[in-house]
């Protein structure tokens, strides 16, 4: 078995998620207790028992549904004595801030620098364009050239329109301006017979070029930093490709903010230099459901909820 760890983005995250971790492993306790620590408040409590509304502020959903990838990881070393080199972990990625907990998971950023770093890139890409100014949607039924000839053909002069995530075969989704996007939706159903249009429920139009005024802000942050290698190689979202290098880590960090996120290129690639397993470390499967569609014949498992891990567990 040749496995590749993934980690969620956002999107990913609800109410109670991590909880049953928290109270049946020590080891699960440690790491929603360093984040607090790091970030000097409570935002286990806010998981755990808070508003949905306050969860979803990007500069909360980003340190939490990291923490909740880094419990799993824990759990899975210390109670079953998993770890990369012993169980052939070949590779590192995650979608988005996913990114950041796998170079947290490899090695890379220590947890308390990803949890501030984190919290940092929320705040930054949330201020980046007001409330309203822009948005996501998801194209549902299209492939990639397609979606690239609706963003192409919904810009103009003064509002943009971009491929934001590659996430699998038949779904892309677009970032920008409110108006390009709504003229992307009608250009989508009407000329190009996209299936299904979902505007998405986010509070910013991320990785898109709207989006630099938090690049410039991230930037002097990720250089000041401590980057260590990596245990394995990363995955970039920017390139798809793999890396180990910090320097060329926190450059392409800087790049991602403002980048598509080419997810099913990425999948593809760890299948090319043979992965067989991706184990989805964090809450809410989206990107196992994700793999069904990019390759459904990789073996894969969403390692989230309490019963998801011992269940896991025992195949070790």
């Amino acid at each position: 078995m040749n496995i590749a760890l993934v980690f969620p983005g956002q999107g990913s995250q609800s109410i109670g998620m991590g909880k049953d971790l928290f109270s049946a492993f020590p080891s699960a306790k440690e790491v929603f207790e360093e984040v607090n620590d790091a970030l000097s408040e409570n935002l286990s409590e806010l998981m755990f028992n808070g508003s949905a509304d306050e969860l979803n502020l990007t500069c909360n959903t980003q340190p939490a549904v990291m923490a909740v990838s880094i419990a799993v990881l824990r759990i899975l070393e210390k109670e079953a004595g998993f770890s990369l080199k012993d169980n052939n972990v070949l590779f590192a990625a995650g979608h988005s801030l996913g990114e950041y907990s796998a170079l947290c998971a490899v090695g890379s950023l220590s947890l308390a620098d990803t949890s501030r770093l984190l919290r940092t890139r929320g705040a930054a890409m949330q201020a980046a364009a007001p409330v309203g100014l822009g948005g996501m949607i998801s194209l549902i039924g299209v492939e990639l050239d397609t979606a690239q000839k609706i963003a192409s053909e919904s810009s103009d002069d003064k509002h943009i329109c971009e491929v934001s995530n590659d996430n699998s075969f038949g779904q892309v989704v677009l970032s920008g301006h409110k108006e390009a996007l709504e003229k992307a939706a009608q250009i989508a159903k009407e000329k190009y017979s996209v299936k299904l249009v979902v505007p998405l429920a986010v509070s910013a139009p991320f990785h898109c070029s709207l989006m630099k005024p938090a690049a410039t802000k991230m930037a002097p942050v990720i250089a000041a930093t401590v980057f260590e290698k990596p245990q394995i190689p990363i995955i970039s979202n920017v390139t798809a490709k793999e890396t180990s290098d910090p320097t060329a880590i926190k450059d392409l960090l800087i790049k991602q903010i403002t980048s598509g996120v080419k997810w099913r290129e990425s999948v593809l690639y760890m299948q090319s230099k043979g992965v067989d397993t991706l184990l989805e470390l964090g809450t809410g499967g989206i990107l196992t459901r994700m793999k069904k569609r990019i390759a459904p014949e990789l073996e894969g498992a969403s390692l989230g909820t309490l019963e998801e891990i011992e269940s896991f567990m025992k195949t070790l």
